[in-house]
């Protein structure tokens, strides 16, 4: 039963999952969580029109577009299923043929489509249009899953067409749909009455059948079960309900799904804050546009062409002339784009009027092309910065002896603040397999020549490394005690990792970091792939 699920999530081939589910209804085969989650899945890919029968690439998050027909039908082929005896659904059940339903060219030796469905893989969901209260029906589709089109109520049956497969993704007709709907729902309540543990896959494959009906409450039902059941939530569980309140327009829904994500420590990311941006600029909200512009500064590093169009199409709209303060205070916007670190002052709209919006280019001296202007170099959030230092900090302590960590963090309360952070053993170890000290001397050197105040900068180094062996030469000896008399080497006790030592006074002072070090070890996948990606790039100097 397992192979013959397997080779049926490879190929997309739901018609001959629900075969199998048959068959083991027939002999009363027990099928288990794993059984139940290829069935869910596949059910609920065609439910929402679109199966993929491979991964392939890098699994990034991507939009594509699908094109619809001008009667907003399904595209289908005129391949047919083949003749035999129907079972009442409008179905062939008697000769279905895999090869005969999916042609699997190009997915041999590809990753199947199921290879983590215990919950650990990134399929996304789709996130629709929206639009001035309208559905525009060139629908979005986040890795192939599309919103069900209208229109089906007098389309052909399979036999007219029911499969296509384009660009690895199998589309399939309204029959199809509304038949895997109806047996996914059914094979759902299935695992139900057999007491078989849920996961968060099967739940969020629930959830996705529940958009294909435009019902969002009972996706964001399956999310928000998932806690009391011991699953934690992942970006794809929410997928479904966003989309169905998103192309229903119902922003307050929208965005408390936003809201649980947020207090389940799940962050959204462009798909998700391009289809809320969408909604409130369909609504004219001007109040959540602008949240969501400053969630989009804040976690997208470059907008996609229909995030930036739909930006575009904002600042023409008559409720962005709309909205705005007439009067403010110049000083306390000054203030606030300081204390925001530069760039931006999240005071709100600033000013009523028609904008003037117009397509540029940046130099590479971060010029603007069209008005001149240079772009400002804006720091990260203060309170984000102070957050990640004391979440640094807490794992720290928890990993490190004898209250090291502790020691240390009152070392630099009394010695800094620091305006530079060196890597000792990185930057003294650097091309060869020895330590010189001299190779640190001439960084410390050269960076304090840089900065304002040319003030000694931190040095970080385990405690073996300033003592014993060449350490004890005079020459060596001699520049551990300037550092020492400087007040500008910190030496790590043994038994403890430097690395966070070092990591903490950077993330502590805001300030430069000299390491040559990639920051990829298992110490740094603790940090996660928010936050410390974007203070890597502002901090660390190669």
């Amino acid at each position: 039963m397992r192979i013959g699920l397997d080779m049926c999530s490879k190929r997309g081939d739901v018609m001959g999952a629900i075969k199998f589910y048959d068959l083991a209804q027939r002999e009363e085969i027990k099928l288990e969580q794993y059984h139940y989650t290829v069935l869910l899945y596949l059910c609920s890919s065609a439910a929402v029109g679109v199966v993929r029968p491979a991964k392939s690439g890098s699994g990034s998050r991507t939009l594509d577009t699908l094109d619809s027909s001008a009667s907003e039908e399904t595209r289908v082929n005129s391949m047919e299923l083949g003749s035999g005896n129907w079972d009442g659904r409008g179905l062939n059940t008697s000769t279905l043929d895999t090869e005969q339903l999916v042609d699997t060219n190009g997915s041999n030796g590809e990753k199947m489509g199921f290879d983590d469905l215990d919950g650990t893989s990134d399929e996304k969901e789709n996130l629709a249009w929206f639009s001035n209260g309208f559905v525009k029906r060139n629908s979005r589709l986040l890795d192939g899953l599309n919103y069900p089109t209208k229109g089906g109520d007098d389309s052909s049956n399979l036999k007219d067409g029911s499969i296509k497969q384009e660009d690895n993704r199998i589309r399939v007709s309204e029959e199809v749909k509304k038949y895997a709907l109806q047996r996914g729902f059914e094979i759902y309540e299935k695992m139900c009455l057999d007491n078989v543990p849920m996961n968060e896959a099967a739940l969020t494959s629930v959830a996705r059948m529940a958009m294909s009906m435009g019902d969002g409450d009972m996706a964001f039902d399956m999310v928000k079960q998932m806690k009391s059941l011991g699953i934690n939530p992942r970006l794809r569980s929410y997928g479904p309900a966003l989309s169905a309140f998103c192309h229903s327009g119902d922003i307050d829904k929208a965005f408390a799904v936003e809201k649980h994500m947020l207090d389940h420590g799940v962050y959204p990311e462009e798909p998700e804050l391009e289809a809320l941006l969408r909604v409130s600029v369909g609504v004219g909200k001007g109040d959540k546009v602008y949240y969501m512009l400053h969630k989009l500064r804040t976690s997208v590093r470059r907008v996609s062409p229909s995030t930036a169009d739909l930006i575009m199409n904002w600042f023409h709209s008559k409720e962005a002339a709309r909205v705005g303060k007439i009067k403010w205070d110049p000083r306390l916007i000054r203030e606030a784009i300081e204390n925001g670190g530069g760039g931006w002052h999240g005071q709100g709209w600033l000013g009523k009027g028609k904008w003037s919006v117009l397509r540029t280019t940046i130099g590479a001296d971060g010029l603007c092309k069209c008005c001149g202007e240079k772009l400002a170099t804006i720091d990260l959030d203060p309170v984000e910065t102070e957050n990640f230092a004391e979440s640094v900090a807490s794992i720290a302590i928890k990993r490190e002896k004898n209250s090291s960590f502790q020691k240390f963090q009152k070392w630099l309360d009394y010695y800094g603040p620091f305006e530079a952070v060196v890597d000792g053993a990185n930057v003294g170890l650097f091309s060869q397999k020895k330590f010189i000290p001299s190779k640190v001397n001439a960084v410390v050197n050269g960076i304090r020549q840089k900065l304002p105040s040319k003030r000694w900068p931190l040095i970080v180094l385990h405690n073996r490394r300033i003592s014993g062996g060449k350490m004890d030469e005079r020459v060596n000896r001699a520049l551990i005690e300037k550092w020492q008399n400087a007040d500008a080497l910190y030496a790590t006790p043994t038994g403890s990792n430097d690395d966070w030592y070092w990591l903490y006074a950077a993330i502590k002072f805001k300030c430069l970091l000299v390491t040559n070090d990639e920051m990829r070890d298992h110490i740094f996948q603790l940090l996660g792939n928010d936050f410390f990606p974007r203070w890597k790039e502002r901090h660390q100097f190669f």
